[in-house]
């Protein structure tokens, strides 16, 4: 869900605190810098009404996520702060035009009375402001002293507070300890300033952290679905169901995955399935909920809906990585609120010391302290470059699964390859089928025989298997399969009926899977045997052949010139590693390697200090993915919801995956700076304003800078590039849940 009014990180840390305090909640992730929720329930124990109602009375309101009704709530606070920030500006003008003949005038040049009437006059310009443009603060500094707890809007709420009613009273009796000087030019100036900054911050949020939400949005609010008695009707996608007959118009977007029924067009799939060029479809060609209908009017027929779908599998794994919060980021969420008490207690301090010498000026020292130490730049420094860089690899069609995956990719000095699918294409070819003496096959039997199995599984062998069966006619009744089982990195084996010889056990894959010796002059080669009463009898062996991709000794040149050592581990006979490692340039490379070998290396490269990330397929590294400090893999190897890795590669090109750590380091050198940025502005901003040298007005202008140069410094990331990076990055490298929203 997205959540209206929260600016901060001491604001997600309330919601989190109220969500969890509702019996039924049992995990929440709050994140400031998109200002979403994830909330997992049981539906047992509370209803969603229930627990938004807490959410509520902590002062927030929660809106579906992925809803038009969010959209159009953005575009409406957009509207409020750019009113906010106008009437703010005009006022202050006003406010500065009667302020500046008491800053010019020479003793006695202003009469009492023309003095005073020139503070009435500022005090009536300054009540908009207050009343107006200052409602965002004052409303969230009440809601945290219902709430008893602190916020980033609670010490600027007291500062515009304490500004306006020091200047107040000296209009009102200007005899008084406060009559000396009114500040009413600091405070329009220093709301000016402040709602600038929280405007431009919120516009290029939208453009670069929200690149994620762009994407997450791609889904049109409607779609014209034929009606029973013929006709179209332009209805909500939520209202759409299985079995419906959409039209969508040129350059709409497909509400759901479907089959074109009528009509031919081309589709952008670039988002989806790494695909840059527009892929034709005809009748009868599928389409995918996201992609877009660049040419001509189709009509297409739902097949699958909403989380069902691959786009629907896409956005699931963007929004958890939205909520995520990386470790530097927890770390300044844990800082913000104790770093807010000591605020309030460092402006308390300024007070005390200086009221004898001038209660007002006090005051105004209280005031300065209170809004230049404001730390929303610690708290955006992490989470906007962060998902600056997820929306900047999502365009480029990389999903990053997991934020910290960013932080711990930025640090690899050794990148793991798996060959089959990864350097090599996916696609393998059967050039041979040999089948052995006394087998009583044919080829042709053998390969029909080999495909029944393969088609159980997804592994790159496998669909090279099956296609090389699909033009020759199925096995007749006298094989039939009972259980088929698949190893990881071993091969497939199936309990089946031979008629005429009863129940046999055949296995299919590497000649130690199958129990047969091994060719030792073949580079790729699957074994088919057949296991009965004990006995093992070699049935057939296939000869396959695989494509380097093109990019690969390219890439593996980029990983070195960027100073991290690559390496090559698969479960494939020697010869073809050792063919493969010698075409892409890699020195360290290993064959026959189960997915156990795999960890136990990867392991001892980790126990000699190495940071390891592993880049595979998906099919069968499951244990390395998930023991690797980051891991990587291709999204059209294996199902999304299905991949244990933290960044997913939807196209097919290699070069993905060294501009993607490439990256992670461009994005952590970027959060360095946002962090050294903001302590060193605190670390000079705070003694200047206790020591009284910096009035609010300049206090204001330096809180809304420190914010703005944080997300613009972050913005850079959004205009990375190819070989951008690669420069950059070489110069610097020296629940399963029962309900969730």
């Amino acid at each position: 869900m997205v959540l209206e009014g929260m600016h901060c990180a001491a604001c997600a840390l309330t919601i989190e605190d109220a969500l969890r305090r509702v019996p039924g909640v049992s995990d929440v992730d709050v994140s400031a810098a998109t200002r979403r929720a994830r909330v997992v329930w049981n539906p047992v124990q509370v209803l969603p009404s229930q627990w938004m109602e807490a959410v509520r009375k902590a002062g927030y309101r929660p809106i579906p996520a992925l809803d038009a009704l969010a959209r159009e709530e953005r575009r409406r606070e957009n509207r409020r702060a750019l009113w906010r920030w106008l009437v703010a500006g005009f006022c202050m003008m006003q406010v500065m035009m009667y302020a500046w003949p008491a800053y010019q005038a020479m003793p006695g040049d202003l009469s009492f009375e023309m003095e005073q009437l020139l503070r009435w006059a500022s005090w009536v310009i300054s009540l908009p402001v207050v009343l107006f443009a200052c409602g965002p603060f004052f409303s969230s500094a009440l809601r945290d002293l219902r709430q008893r707890s602190v916020s980033m809007d609670l010490p600027v709420a007291l500062g515009m507070l304490i500004t306006f009613v020091v200047s107040m009273l000296g209009t009102f009796d200007p005899t008084g300890p406060f009559g000396r000087e009114v500040y009413y030019d600091s405070l329009t100036m220093f709301v000016f300033f402040l709602l600038t900054g929280r405007w431009l911050e919120l516009r290029l949020r939208d453009r670069t952290a929200g690149a994620l939400e762009a994407v997450m949005n791609r889904l049109p609010d409607s779609v014209e679905r034929r009606m029973a008695a013929g006709g179209f009707e332009r209805v909500a996608t939520r209202r759409l169901q299985l079995g419906d007959v959409v039209r969508v118009l040129p350059g709409e977007a497909f509400p759901a995955d479907g089959c074109v029924l009528s009509g031919a067009t081309q589709a952008d799939e670039a988002l989806l399935t790494g695909e840059s060029k527009p892929v034709a479809k005809r009748p009868g060609s599928t389409v995918t909920a996201g992609s877009y209908n660049l040419r001509s009017t189709v009509e297409v027929t739902v097949q699958a809906l909403g989380a069902q779908t691959r786009f629907g599998q896409i956005v699931a794994l963007m929004e958890s990585a939205s909520l995520q919060k990386p470790r530097l980021a927890q770390l300044a969420d844990r800082v913000a609120r104790p770093f807010l008490a000591g605020v309030l207690l460092a402006a308390a301090l300024a007070v005390v010391w200086w009221w004898p010498t001038d209660p007002s000026h006090a005051l105004m020292v209280a005031v300065a302290v209170l809004v230049v130490t404001c730390p929303c730049a610690l708290s955006l420094a992490t989470p906007v470059a962060m998902l600056t860089a997820a929306g900047t690899l999502a365009r480029k069609g990389v999903l990053v699964r997991n934020l910290q995956a960013l932080e711990a990719l930025a640090t690899v000095d050794t990148v793991v390859f798996d060959k089959t699918g990864t350097l090599t294409r996916d696609r393998l070819a059967v050039v041979d089928a040999r089948v052995a003496p006394g087998a009583g096959l044919t080829p042709e039997q053998a390969l029909n025989l080999a495909a029944m199995l393969a088609r159980h599984s997804l592994h790159p062998v496998s669909r090279a298997l099956v296609a090389a069966a699909e033009t020759l006619p199925r096995l007749d009744a006298s094989w039939r399969l009972d259980a088929v089982e698949e190893l990881a990195g071993a091969g497939l084996q199936a309990q089946a009926t031979w008629e005429g010889h009863g129940q046999v056990l055949l296995r299919l894959g590497s000649a130690a899977h199958a129990r047969v010796p091994a060719d030792e002059g073949a580079q790729q080669q699957v074994v088919l045997s057949l296991e009965q009463a004990g006995q093992v009898s070699e049935l057939a062996r296939f000869d396959l052949s695989e494509e380097l991709r093109p990019e690969t000794p390219a890439v593996v040149q980029q990983l070195r010139a960027a100073g991290i050592s690559v390496e090559l581990l698969s479960g494939d006979h020697g010869l073809a590693v050792q063919r493969v490692a010698g075409l892409t340039g890699i020195q360290a490379a290993r064959g026959g390697c189960s997915p156990q070998d795999k960890l136990q290396h990867l392991q001892a490269l980790q126990a000699q200090g190495h940071k390891v990330a592993m880049v595979g397929d998906g099919l069968n590294d499951g244990p390395v993915l998930t023991g690797a400090d980051a891991s990587l893999t291709f999204g059209k190897s294996v199902a999304l919801a299905q991949s244990r890795s933290d960044i997913v590669v939807l196209g097919d090109n290699l070069a993905l995956v060294s501009q993607t750590v490439l990256v992670a380091r461009r994005t952590m050198h970027i959060v360095r700076q946002n962090l050294w940025w903001a302590a060193g502005y605190n670390a000079v901003g705070v003694p200047l304003a206790i020591a009284g040298y910096m009035p609010a007005w300049l206090a204001g202008l330096g809180m809304a800078l420190s914010s703005l140069l944080v997300v613009l410094n972050a913005a850079r990331l959004t205009r990375t590039g190819g070989r951008g990076v690669a420069s950059a990055a070489v110069a610097t490298s020296g629940q399963e849940a029962m309900g969730v929203a």
